[in-house]
């Protein structure tokens, strides 16, 4: 069957729809790293060569291995060849302490781990802990190296008939509110991001070049990946992002599609020279993970060419939003209306769906959706809500309200929700406000404790370079543009903002790192 006859069907797995581009374009380029570039054909046999070697080390469909190192082809490779066992991958982020990607690998039962030199001696002080065998990607002596573990070449594995429903893979969440959880994701949601990407409005295909600058186990960048490498497109990827270098390389390999989170978007529009390169190639640009302010999305509008669509969503699944920026420049200020076949609703603190203009915490409901959080029932049932037809809707945690067209407008998270002297303040308002002060780059509103309000907002502020931004200036032209609920107890200047790998702001850090007092 054709790969453009696979995407058609109720389901196909991605090592069906990798084989099938392969056998159509066998000499194309798959992956692209540096120097290093996979065609098709080389790819699927690196994948048969890795499945089977798994096999061979006895493991089975819905087992389990982990991969953690930085993005490489061998990577990408590992993960890809695992699935065509049946096998399936948690991604781990190199980011986290080594307690808790022991803890990760031990909930996931991982058979085996593979790294690269950097994260085996990262994990050596924990290595007791970890029973899985150890492979290292990069050849370093940390554990087994790849390419003496893998089978020779030519080797094959026995073929496996994956389920849409089997486990694709385990994605465990950032852990910066406590133990991370493993999102269990199956093979039908994976391919149903994939059929996204063949849709006239992606146009992903034979001859796409999508530039990669996220990590591999990140869900924001394997959305993307999957959609590319399923598709018969090129994957370009960064081990480290910097911005010049993404502009060089998104002009050298006449990129296409790519995919960002909104501080890369900001750092790449600050090149001083952003307008001399040529990026008249790119058909669309992707947005999601994060708030994407609306005057950075104008200015990458009038000055990047191509598309752009902020998405909305969970790694969990349920709905998805997704704001067409360039066709609708005057919705900038929320995040779109819900993707085809996506269900999303508003409900409130009992679980009532809020009128049309209300206001609550927003649910999803789609095919793509997650099995359930691994090992954890009880954490998979508190983010469950079932309409009154019985559909299964995930939550997100987020407040919002649809406007008379249908298009979302976020507040803010439930639990970064600030109750003020019994009032609800939404730091993205507050936020909003202060992104128009000219001394201000960036800025974070947290609520801290407070005798007097029970919480109360104070604001994060990095400067704007070469401003003069003093908090008492800026606190007071805030306050007399906010309301009397809104106003900031403080005011404090960083360098940077704490964020994860992929951009997302963590208030709890500035939370608990907070030592004022506010009144």
């Amino acid at each position: 069957m054709s790969l453009a006859e696979l995407i058609q069907q109720p389901f196909a797995s991605v090592p069906e729809l990798i084989r099938a581009a392969a056998a159509e374009h066998p000499e194309a380029i798959a992956l692209i790293q540096d120097d290093e570039r996979v065609t098709y054909r080389d790819l699927d046999g690196w994948m048969d060569r890795i499945a089977a070697t798994l096999q061979r080390d006895g493991l089975r469909p819905k087992d389990v291995i982990a991969i953690c190192a930085g993005t490489s082809p061998a990577y990408a490779a590992v993960y890809l060849g695992a699935l065509r066992a049946g096998v399936t991958v948690a991604p781990l982020a190199p980011s986290a302490t080594a307690e808790s990607l022991a803890t990760m690998i031990d909930d996931a039962s991982a058979a085996l781990l593979f790294v690269d030199e950097a994260m085996a001696e990262k994990l050596a002080g924990v290595r007791e802990r970890i029973g899985a065998g150890w492979i290292t990607l990069d050849g370093s002596n940390a554990g087994r190296a790849l390419d003496d573990w893998l089978l020779p070449e030519g080797a094959g594995p026995e073929p496996v008939e994956i389920q849409p429903e089997w486990p694709f893979n385990i994605i465990y969440s950032s852990g910066t509110t406590g133990t991370p959880k493993g999102i269990v994701q199956p093979h039908q949601m994976r391919f149903g991001h994939v059929r996204r990407g063949a849709t006239p409005l992606y146009g992903i295909g034979p001859g796409a070049v999508t530039l990669i600058s996220t990590p591999l186990y990140s869900n924001t960048t394997l959305v993307p990946f999957f959609q590319t490498i399923c598709l018969g497109g090129t994957a370009l990827m960064m081990a480290r992002f910097d911005a010049r270098r993404y502009l060089e390389l998104a002009e050298r390999h006449r990129v296409t599609h790519t995919i960002l989170v909104p501080v890369q978007y900001q750092r790449i529009m600050a090149v001083p020279d952003f307008d001399d390169f040529d990026l008249s190639s790119f058909r669309l640009k992707l947005s999601t993970s994060a708030p994407f302010p609306a005057e950075l999305m104008r200015d990458v509008l009038a000055r990047w060419p191509g598309g752009l669509i902020d998405v909305y969503g969970m790694t969990e699944g349920g709905g998805t939003m997704m704001l067409l920026a360039h066709e609708h420049p005057d919705k900038l200020h929320t995040v779109g209306q819900p993707s085809e076949g996506h269900d999303v609703r508003l409900i409130d603190d009992d679980g009532n769906e809020v009128g049309p203009g209300g206001m609550g915490e927003v649910v999803g409901h789609s095919p793509a959706t997650m099995i359930g959080y691994h090992n954890q029932p009880e954490k998979t049932a508190e983010t469950e809500w079932y309409s009154p037809e019985g559909k299964r809707f995930i939550r997100t945690g987020d407040v919002g309200r649809f406007d008379e067209d249908g298009f979302l407008v976020l507040m803010d998270r439930k639990k970064d929700m600030i109750i003020s002297g019994g009032f609800n303040v939404y730091p993205s308002d507050i936020e909003a406000v202060l992104r128009d002060h000219p001394a201000i780059a960036d800025v974070a509103v947290v609520g801290v404790a407070s005798e007097r309000w029970g919480e109360t907002p104070v604001a994060f502020v990095v400067p704007a370079a070469g401003a003069d931004a003093r908090p008492a200036d800026i606190m007071s032209w805030a306050n007399e543009r906010l309301g009397k609920t809104q106003r900031l107890a403080a005011v404090e200047l960083v360098e940077e903002l704490p964020r994860s790998a992929i951009g997302k702001v963590l208030k709890r850090e500035l939370r608990d790192g907070y030592t004022g007092q506010p009144a």
